[in-house]
């Protein structure tokens, strides 16, 4: 059986983002639950690919990154403007419709 998208959202990631996934049945981890405030983007990389989750992100480093070849479970991109409901459609659309296999090293965006 295909496995299911988990995130790991970013820090600027609005609150209200992770409740809205939640309350939809999706596995949803913050850098605030793991104590990760203020480490580098490498480390927050290293962290969702150990767990196998897609990092849900507002910062245009993660792309940058992306471009340069880091090896990542996956990475969903919002500009920093995109309203809280266009950010839960868009993630909820990516997880009704790929599984964790596609998103390796792949990047989708929403808003």
């Amino acid at each position: 059986m295909a496995e299911r998208i988990r995130f790991y959202l970013d820090e600027h990631v609005p609150a209200a983002v992770t409740e809205g996934l939640r309350r939809r049945g999706v596995d949803v981890l913050t850098v605030q639950e793991v104590g990760m405030r203020s480490v580098s983007d490498d480390n927050h990389l290293a962290l969702a690919l150990s767990q196998g989750r897609v990092i849900f992100t507002q910062d245009a480093d993660f792309l940058r990154m992306h471009t340069a070849g880091a090896h990542h479970a996956g990475m969903v991109y919002a500009h920093q403007h995109t309203a809280v409901g266009e950010m839960i459609r868009g993630l909820m659309l990516i997880v009704e419709v790929l599984e964790s296999a596609d998103m390796i090293d792949h990047i989708e965006y929403v808003g």
